[in-house]
């Protein structure tokens, strides 16, 4: 099987480009699985789709017993996480009367878990195969391990909300899990599910921990949370994170530190 010393590979999968970045050698049809099992991916939990797993589920078309693995394993981290938040993580918030119907809602969306669960699952394929040194980036999900050369730390910039070219901040280290929820591409999409009202108190939500699932969940729920929400992170292990609120202003846990971060005009 052919090698490549370190590859790039870019494609839209999931509404958005999932851009892999590998610094070691590489055979060629690892990239392909990879992207394979992004495309599953989206074949199982993709609410844009009528033929998905997870939209014949919510259709009462397939049992839960008759999912995936895959689907049984999301429902079941989503359940912990709904419960863990006190209900302002929860997958079933477009079930909710009160909720408008828009294009991409439906009664059971994994979305705001899921991102971070596929790109987590890549990450084992990498590594189960002796890669060490690469990062995977979902639209604003970053997972990285290793280095990107000696000597230096992954860079992951985090998208200014106003500027579409520009970074509100730069998160460096090795082993890294970046998730950002934000109104600022999509509007107001993220929905409080106690409320069925949009989320607006921050215009994003950016949390770095330890597993990019986890943190994909947490920004979703904080950003429902607002205040309360960054106080909430403050307090878990292995957890920071940084938010904008509407009036560009940065609030941040403690353990959140970039000598470089600037204030938004």
């Amino acid at each position: 099987m052919p090698l490549i010393d370190g590859a790039r590979r870019a494609e839209p999968v999931w509404g958005t480009v999932i851009g892999v970045d590998v610094r070691d050698a590489v055979p060629d049809q690892l990239l392909d699985d990879l992207f394979t099992w992004f495309g599953r991916v989206d074949d199982l939990f993709s609410t844009w789709r009528d033929d998905s797993e997870i939209s014949r589920l919510a259709r009462a078309e397939i049992a839960i017993g008759d999912t995936s693995p895959e689907m049984r394993e999301v429902l079941d981290r989503c359940d912990a996480l709904t419960e863990e938040t006190c209900g302002a993580f929860d997958i079933a918030f477009a079930a909710d009367q009160r909720v408008e119907s828009r294009p991409g809602f439906a009664p059971i969306d994994a979305s705001g878990f899921v991102k971070g669960w596929a790109l987590e699952r890549a990450a084992t394929m990498l590594t189960n195969a002796g890669i060490a040194n690469f990062s995977i980036n979902a639209g604003g999900d970053v997972l990285t391990r290793g280095v990107p050369e000696p000597n230096r730390e992954w860079k992951v910039g985090i998208q200014h909300p106003t500027q579409r070219t520009a970074v509100a901040a730069v998160v460096t280290g090795t082993d890294l899990a970046v998730a950002t929820s934000g109104r600022y591409e999509r509007g107001d999409h993220i929905i409080n599910p106690r409320t069925g009202e949009p989320v607006t108190e921050f215009v994003s939500m950016t949390v770095v921990g330890d597993d990019l699932a986890r943190a994909d969940g947490y920004a979703t729920a904080a950003m429902v949370l607002g205040d309360s929400g960054m106080k909430w992170l403050a307090t878990l292990p292995n957890i920071e994170a940084m938010a904008i609120t509407n009036d560009h202003t940065i609030v941040r846990t403690d353990g959140f530190r970039d000598p470089r971060l600037l204030a938004i005009p």
